[in-house]
C-alpha cells in the first residue's frame, strides 16, 4: 500500500512571486502540481524541470520573462512519496 502526505494548500497561499492559479493532475490516485502560464498557442514552451528539494517556486522570476516573450512555462512538480509496509 502506498500512503502520500499532501501539503495543504493554504500554505502555497500568498506566496510572493507566485501568484499563479494552482493547476493539478491525478496519476493512480496522486495529485501533480504544475505551473502553466502565457498562451496555449505559444510558439515555443519552456519546460522547467527542477529535482528535489526544490518545486516550481524555484522558476518564479523566469516565468514572467519567458511570457512577456509570447512563450508558454510548463514546470511540473514531481511527486515525492514514500511506500509503507
Amino acid at each position: 500500500m502506498t500512503h502520500a502526505l499532501r501539503t495543504p494548500d493554504d500554505r502555497f497561499a500568498a506566496l510572493p512571486g507566485f501568484d499563479y492559479e494552482p493547476r493539478y493532475r491525478e496519476f493512480d490516485g496522486l495529485r501533480v502540481h504544475y505551473v502553466d502560464a502565457g498562451p496555449r498557442d505559444a510558439n515555443e514552451v519552456f519546460l522547467c524541470l527542477h529535482g528535489e528539494p526544490t518545486w516550481s517556486y524555484l522558476y518564479r522570476r523566469m516565468i514572467p520573462v519567458f511570457v512577456a516573450a509570447g512563450h508558454r512555462v510548463v514546470a511540473p512538480d514531481p511527486v515525492s512519496y514514500t511506500h509503507l509496509t
